[in-house]
């Protein structure tokens, strides 16, 4: 079964726990992703570099870029390995 996050017609449930930015070690990659099922990812100075859309399905995640790129993560101990990228969870 795929769960899909929160959208902006369903705004009493909570956002899914994978919800908020994303970075690499270095800072130089930068993903948010959205409440609303979309991610906005930052390269360098590059602001939005790749947007789209992700659903979760567990520990999984499957992104589909705005022109029609697809990819995959998993999310272990904290842990977002998205293709060759492994993000950590931004401190807030």
């Amino acid at each position: 079964m795929t769960t899909r996050t929160s959208t902006n017609d369903d705004t009493s449930r909570a956002p899914h726990p994978y919800v908020g930015m994303w970075v690499t070690a270095d800072g130089y990659i930068r993903q948010e992703l959205l409440p609303n099922g979309r991610y906005d990812e930052a390269r360098g100075e590059r602001q939005s570099a790749y947007t789209g859309s992700y659903t979760v399905t567990g520990s999984h995640i499957d992104y589909v870029d705005d022109i029609g790129f697809t990819a995959t993560g998993d999310v272990r101990d904290g842990v977002l390995y998205h293709e060759h990228l492994v993000l950590y969870r931004e401190a807030t």
